[in-house]
């Protein structure tokens, strides 16, 4: 698919201000679309939504189809008569941090306030409102059922991971499934509200983003974790043994992230198994992907060419083996599924050189373009592929991304002085405004779409970093936006250069 020439800002869902923890799908989220229209952009880009687990990453998630309950918003729940406006009175939401999400008093406060609503609703909703929720209930069965009931069940297990629950449950047992669904009846029914509440407002502000031109970039993590409703559900799906524990993992070898490579831990799929019932699995997971966003970036996109397994055990990456993918055997049952699809391919990390031609020749074959990050740009000189004068149209260029450091933090403290030396130099300025430079930088290069972290946009430092691969826990994933931050002067600002570099196709500039 061919990507027009245009920018957009990357922030997670999360990350969004409110006063009620953590980002959600309430006012903010709808200024933020104005924001980006003001600004003349085209893209909104978040990082997956599924529900999160233990270490609060979106790509640890608990579904690779589900929907995070964290963000529905509250106001939206008022709104529709789930929610008393007194449950949402000041008094009575903890104090929470401004700048960054407290996940375990969020979870607390917010599992609280849905659980009121779901009593709320079933006492008091409207037919059309019920009617509405069973329609979900039905159309969307071949993946709700297997999630509310994981979820149900988690809970009644003190939130332990699904291997560790009873033998009977490991293996899916038929009795011992429809004697626990009996028995969590209810709580079964609370997620699927969850569900249907997430995906009703989620839906509602894709309709208005789109209406107001701006389009939405979702997130397709390759692998799913181990502690999901896709491991327990399809287990014949994955390499596990006889007690569903995995025998080899993901990850990537060492690189520049990291000189013992990154140990991912997901379970690795079975691939042959896969493809004897043509992808099935994954052609749904694209077809909600596509539900969910207007365009996908696949996480680690060379994993589907070839891939770092791990045996089971290991406490680094380094002791592992490359193995092939499907290649374009899987695309091609996408294709043929739904059609031609805007993917965007993560195709970062060290190559040697039969693997690098493998994934291009995978991308060009489906027309999927590859990301280039400016901060990792500037340390080898002008042959390095992420320097703009390197480039073909057929990329995204990124200023920052979620896994390394902001602009600002990176040439604080990331970065070597031969490398700021070769960026001024590089750029004819003195590094005063160093984020700005760099998106400028990508806004003036001839890759078709150039996107920017929200955090580079206000020249954020190292306090504002999303994610430090390979770490576990806080700040991870909890940096969040501060009200009024994004001015009319910044979106100003952004426009200006989004006009001059030719890339505000709404205006028709």
């Amino acid at each position: 698919m061919k990507f027009p020439r245009c920018s957009g800002i990357v922030m997670h869902v999360t990350s969004l201000p409110g006063r009620f923890g953590i980002g959600d799908l309430g006012e903010e989220a709808y200024r933020f679309v104005d924001f980006l229209a003001e600004a003349g952009q085209s893209y909104w880009q978040v990082l997956p939504l599924s529900p999160t687990g233990y270490g609060d990453s979106p790509y640890q998630g608990l579904s690779a189809f589900a929907g995070n309950p964290l963000l529905i918003s509250p106001e939206k729940l008022v709104e529709i008569g789930h929610l008393a406006a007194s449950d949402l009175d000041p008094a009575l939401v903890p104090p929470f941090p401004a700048d960054r999400v407290d996940f375990g008093p969020v979870i607390r406060y917010k599992t609280g306030l849905l659980e009121r609503a779901y009593a709320r609703f079933c006492a008091q909703a409207p037919a059309d409102q019920k009617e509405a929720f069973d329609r979900f209930c039905v159309e969307q069965a071949s993946w709700l059922d297997d999630l509310a009931l994981f979820m149900a069940l988690k809970e009644a297990h003190g939130l332990r991971p699904w291997h560790e629950w009873e033998p009977e449950l490991v293996t899916r047992q038929p009795q011992a499934l429809a004697r626990w669904h009996d028995r969590l009846a209810d709580a079964i029914q609370a997620q699927k509200y969850r569900q249907w509440q997430f995906f009703e407002q989620w839906l509602a502000l894709k309709r208005y983003a789109n209406e107001k031109g701006i389009r939405l970039i979702g997130d397709i993590p390759i692998f799913v974790a181990l502690d999901s409703t896709d491991v327990w559900a399809n287990a014949h799906l994955f390499h596990l043994d006889e007690h569903r524990q995995p025998t080899v993992v993901s990850g990537v070898p060492p690189d520049y992230y990291s000189e013992t490579g990154q140990l991912w831990g997901h379970p690795l799929y079975r691939w042959e198994v896969m493809a004897d019932d043509g992808y099935r699995w994954w052609i749904d997971r694209f077809r909600m992907a596509f539900t969910q966003a207007d365009v996908v970036r696949i996480d680690h996109f060379r994993g589907f060419y070839n891939y770092w397994e791990v045996p089971a055990g290991e406490k680094t990456a380094v002791k592992g083996r490359w193995l092939y993918g499907p290649g374009a055997d899987l695309f091609d049952a996408v294709t043929r599924a739904l059609g031609e699809v805007a993917i965007i391919a993560e195709d970062l990390g060290d190559f040697d050189r039969e693997s690098r031609a493998g994934v291009d020749a995978l991308q060009a074959r489906f027309g999927y373009p590859g990301m280039k990050v400016l901060t990792f740009a500037f340390g080898s000189g002008p042959t390095h592929p992420f320097l703009p004068h390197n480039y073909t149209r057929d990329y995204v260029v990124y200023t920052s991304s979620h896994d390394s450091d902001t602009v600002v933090g990176w040439y604080r403290n990331g970065s070597t002085e031969s490398e700021r030396d070769y960026v001024r130099r590089y750029l004819g300025r003195d590094g005063s405004d160093i984020a700005w430079d760099l998106i400028r930088l990508a806004w003036a290069s001839v890759a078709n779409t150039a996107m920017a972290p929200v955090q580079d946009l206000l020249s954020l430092g190292s306090e504002a970093r999303m994610n430090t691969p390979s770490t576990l826990g806080p700040p991870n994933w909890c940096w969040r936006l501060r009200p009024g931050e994004l001015t009319p002067a910044v979106a100003e600002r952004l426009l200006e250069l989004t006009t001059i570099y030719g890339r505000a196709i709404r205006t028709g500039v």
